[in-house]
């Protein structure tokens, strides 16, 4: 799975107006228990598509009178600029399979959601599909505007070849503290094994905290968000020792401060990548991998970290008329055997609490996917709150200043983007 690039949801986020949930009264009332057919959008990724289509069929093949017509998410900057001009517009679809979970507070604020709750046995069904790591996806006013549907729980990814040529254990490698990655990635950088340790991307946009400190994040504090209690995490010791750990790769030229234009990682200029469970299928042909979950500053065991989620899920539109069609099709496509079918063909992990238990023949077979497998329990998402996307932003330009560029202390930078963030988080 690539990752989505929604670049426009900062501009977006600025233009909403605000709204109703899209799920009370009246019309609404009347839409909860209509059915029929009805119109839904799917990711434009080829697994999933392909997948999509599948689930699309077998439904209509039993629903004659309740019959999906599928498309793919109209081309755009991003799904997610395409989606909230959809919802201005009042033309979105009923379900669309690839909403951001950053994205769930605009939309929600633009009146453009459905809140499932209002479904007999919504939040329930949620709750018993995902286990605990449901809470994370409820909305600030208790409901879900969101179906928990699929996660890419990241790890680090290095090239055995590489590492070898650096003379470090390809099999076994010491990367599990702070120290020990230094260790590493100076013999890399030394050895003139590759030209990067690690390359995350080193741009602005406010996502791209997700695949550098976020994850590190996650594991340091033992699964913190970025906002909690409408207050901002970051600025902490452990939030410090994150980003004071990046500071280092960076400045030692480690890890570059220059966009790489293509995949460092494919292409062998990096050793190591902050990736999920998609790269499997892609990498798998390319490097000779490894994984191994990312580090903390004392070496937690793997049992205990927990990383990003990478997750997208799966809404429901207020623009949609036959919602009793559609919720029950929510419902099919997040099936023990729908579900099954998406990680056969995707590699992504259904956030579900019984994955393993649930398809053992697969991962027996995949043993690849395994250890994702075992992280995709103890996955960390972004905060539900309002301002989110201008949250990250604020977030990412203290980092990029500090952290990348070195222009700021980290102190000084994170304090200033925290208070920042705490205006933002109360909805000011």
């Amino acid at each position: 799975m690539k990752r989505a690039l929604p670049a426009a949801l900062l501009t977006l986020s600025l233009a909403l107006a605000a709204g109703c949930d899209g799920s009370g009264g009246g019309d609404a009332d009347q839409a909860n228990a209509a059915t029929g057919p009805i119109t839904i959008w799917l990711s434009n990724n080829q697994e999933e598509l392909a997948w999509g289509k599948a689930m699309v069929a077998s439904w209509n093949g039993q629903h004659a009178d309740q019959k999906i017509t599928a498309q793919e998410i109209p081309a755009g900057k991003s799904s997610e600029e395409v989606i909230g001009a959809a919802i201005t517009a009042g033309n979105a679809p009923c379900l669309i399979w690839n909403t951001a979970p950053a994205a769930i507070p605009q939309f929600q604020k633009q009146g453009g959601l459905v809140a499932l709750d209002s479904f007999d046995g919504g939040a329930q069904y949620i709750a018993d599909r995902t286990g605990d790591t449901a809470e994370q996806y409820k909305s600030p006013d208790g409901k879900f505007y969101q179906l928990p549907w699929k996660s890419n729980p990241v790890m680090i990814f290095y090239n055995k070849d590489i590492f070898a040529k650096a003379g470090l254990d390809p099999e076994k490698p010491a990367l599990s503290t702070y120290d020990e990655f230094l260790t590493a990635a100076r013999k890399i950088k030394s050895s003139g094994a590759a030209q990067a340790a690690i390359y995350p991307a080193p741009s602005s946009e406010f996502f791209q905290s997700w695949f550098d400190f976020y994850p590190l994040f996650a594991a340091e504090t033992g699964g913190t968000q970025l906002v909690q209690d409408n207050k901002a995490q970051f600025n902490s010791p452990q939030g410090q020792a994150v980003a004071n750990f990046w500071k280092t790769l960076y400045g030692e030229g480690l890890a570059p401060k220059e966009m790489y234009n293509g995949d460092a990682f494919a292409d062998k200029k990096s050793a190591m990548a902050i990736v999920g469970p998609w790269a499997v299928k892609v990498y798998g042909d390319k490097v000779k991998w490894g994984a191994v979950p990312v580090p903390t500053s004392t070496g937690k065991p793997a049992a205990e970290i927990k990383t990003f989620s990478d997750a997208k899920n799966v809404a429901m539109y207020s623009a949609c008329q036959n919602r009793a069609t559609a919720w029950e099709v929510m419902k099919f496509a997040t099936s023990q055997e729908q579900d099954g079918k998406l990680l056969d063909a995707t590699g992504q992990m259904p956030l579900r609490k019984d994955l393993q238990t649930a398809y053992p023949d697969y991962f027996a077979k995949n043993a690849d996917y395994k250890q994702f497998a075992e992280f995709a329990g103890r996955t960390v998402e972004v905060p539900n709150v309002p301002n989110s996307v201008a949250i990250w932003q604020a977030f990412r330009d203290a980092y990029s200043e500090s952290v990348i560029f070195g222009k700021k202390p980290v102190a000084d930078s994170f304090a200033g983007a925290a208070e920042k963030v705490d205006q933002l988080a109360s909805g000011s």
